[in-house]
């Protein structure tokens, strides 16, 4: 139905007569024979849908769908596909922009990591720049320009957001390639360095310099309940605890994704119950939540904390929250078997 011909300088022709009995020709330029013959046998495979006047298979579908433009408007001058649609380049701000708004299965938490992700990207490329024209030299790049200014995980994760973004374009066909898909090193490493463990006469102090109740308890569910903040703080109820049995149900947006892991019993331990009475028997009628007053998305707790630690007399340590539910840890593990911590920490 189809053959090649050979043409001078090593360029190529497919031959070929379409069901009118027209000859027509579909020049490939510079080819290998083998990639002629692979060309050939799509080509009688879209002159045999002529013929029988069937729909392509998925197979040869996606094998036009694929085409480079330039083939794919030479396969339509000959009559074998309809002409390709005209499409702009997708420029870099309206993609990212449409595939954060598109991803509703998303937490709120995950999305302003991406949004984050998204101004760093913008910033550096432009919002007008073609997809197409970022290569893996300016992925690696930005990636250097991270890294003048931020920490060397934080680097990893915004890199790992940006790889992310470009799959999704692949999957749309809208780039041939992730520019970010051979960067190495994306997962975040320990940083011992940064790790503090909180002593119980640096608790007291801070306790001492809270402004309220809810704030003294925000920091006790760190401290001694191993609570991770804010999420497992603003979920906690006021039913939650049992109160005859001295336990806790702790929900956790973190894990909840995983089977059986969106909630946890954890002790009411006894340097934690004196900070839930107070809040408990305070509660105004009709609320629902422990922490009220801390539930607004805007509320920076982090800087808050550090203006109590300071007025404590003391120097705020590296990641204030973590390390608070980290030094928890390390006191369960030297107290209960290992699994019985983990369990009670959400591991």
């Amino acid at each position: 139905m189809a053959s090649i011909a050979n043409d001078p300088g090593g360029r190529r022709r497919i031959l070929f007569v379409d069901p009118n009995g027209d000859r027509k020709a579909v020049r490939l330029g510079k080819v290998s024979q083998r990639a002629a013959e692979g060309f050939k046998c799509r080509v009688e495979g879209l002159l045999e849908c002529q013929l029988l006047k069937r729909p392509m298979e998925a197979d040869l579908a996606n094998w036009v769908s694929d085409l480079d433009a330039s083939i794919a408007k030479r396969l339509a001058a000959v009559g074998l596909i309809a002409a390709p649609e005209e499409k702009g380049a997708v420029t870099l701000g309206p993609f990212l922009r449409s595939y954060i708004t598109g991803r509703s299965d998303l937490k709120a938490s995950t999305i302003a990591h991406l949004e984050d992700a998204e101004r760093d990207l913008k910033e550096y490329f432009g919002a007008d720049r073609p997809l197409i024209q970022i290569t893996p030299g300016d992925a690696d790049d930005f990636r250097l320009h991270l890294g003048k200014r931020l920490g060397d995980n934080t680097v990893r994760r915004k890199c790992g957001r940006a790889k992310q973004f470009f799959r999704a374009a692949c999957r749309k066909r809208l780039i041939r390639e992730n520019p970010f898909d051979e960067m190495k090193g994306l997962n975040v490493r320990e940083n011992r360095e940064r790790d503090f463990f909180v002593t119980r006469e640096m608790t007291q102090a801070v306790l001492d310099a809270c402004p309220n109740a809810e704030w003294r308890l925000l920091f006790a569910l760190s401290r001694f309940g191993g609570l991770r903040c804010p999420s497992e703080h603003l979920a906690l109820r006021l039913n939650d605890v049992d109160w005859a049995r001295n336990r806790m149900i702790v929900r956790s947006p973190k894990t909840e994704h995983h089977e059986g892991k969106g909630s946890r019993i954890v002790p009411v331990f006894p340097e934690l119950r004196p900070y839930l009475d107070a809040v408990y028997h305070s509660a105004p009628e009709g609320a629902e939540y422990f922490i009220n007053r801390y539930r607004d998305p805007n509320c920076n707790l982090r800087t808050q904390l550090e203006r109590i630690i300071a007025k404590a007399g003391l120097e705020p340590w590296p990641k204030l929250f973590a390390n608070l539910r980290a030094s928890r840890a390390t006191e369960l593990a030297a107290e209960f078997p290992a699994h019985v911590a983990a369990s009670w920490l959400g591991h």
